[in-house]
């Protein structure tokens, strides 16, 4: 008997999983390159709602946790940082002032990015910094929103809407202003 006839051929199922399996993965690199092809949360985007939790002693009227959602119906300033960053002390202290000229009506969130605790809050109190402030853990809301470094600053309406982004540090306080009272009026 020739050698091939003697070969025996692979079963039917096997053939079937091997083939299911390379689809399953084709499937899972699509997807994949997909999402990274979406690019950022754009202006105009409803956002969904996310949580986060807040550093002890920046939590949000007691609230070690927060989500989107508990700020219906106000404009969120949310503002990515890090120790680290240097232009992020060029607005800190900008930042600061308006979270106290808004007194509440306005709601400042604070995410230290790929950062250590105890160098976060050395920088929050150099900074005097009072609004509610927590890490970005696992970078998840970061990898959500596609940032591109720090500082970056997204402004949310009071329905949970995109409507400005700010990349890089603010110039001044009425810079900050003048963007939150075109939701204010």
């Amino acid at each position: 008997m020739s050698e091939i006839n003697q070969r025996k051929s692979v079963p039917l199922w096997i053939q079937v999983l091997i083939w299911l399996f390379i689809a399953a993965l084709l499937v899972l690199v699509g997807s994949t390159l997909s999402k990274r092809q979406q690019g950022r949360i754009q202006t105009g985007d409803k956002l969904p709602d996310f949580s986060v939790t807040l550093f002890s002693g920046y939590e949000f009227e007691g609230k070690s946790e927060v989500s989107l959602s508990d700020f219906a119906g106000k404009v969120v300033v949310l503002n990515f940082w890090a120790s680290w960053c240097k232009p992020c002390e060029q607005e800190a202290a900008e930042l600061e002032e308006a979270w106290r000229f808004y007194n509440g009506e306005v709601i400042f969130l604070g995410m230290d990015y790929v950062d250590t605790e105890p160098e976060a809050r050395t920088y929050l109190k150099k900074f005097q910094i009072t609004y509610p402030n927590g890490p970005d853990l696992r970078t998840s809301l970061s990898q959500m929103f596609r940032i591109t470094g720090v500082p970056e600053t997204y402004f949310i309406d009071q329905q949970g809407v995109l409507y400005y982004i700010k990349v890089g540090p603010f110039l001044s306080i009425d810079e900050i202003k003048s963007i939150i009272e075109q939701k204010l009026q």
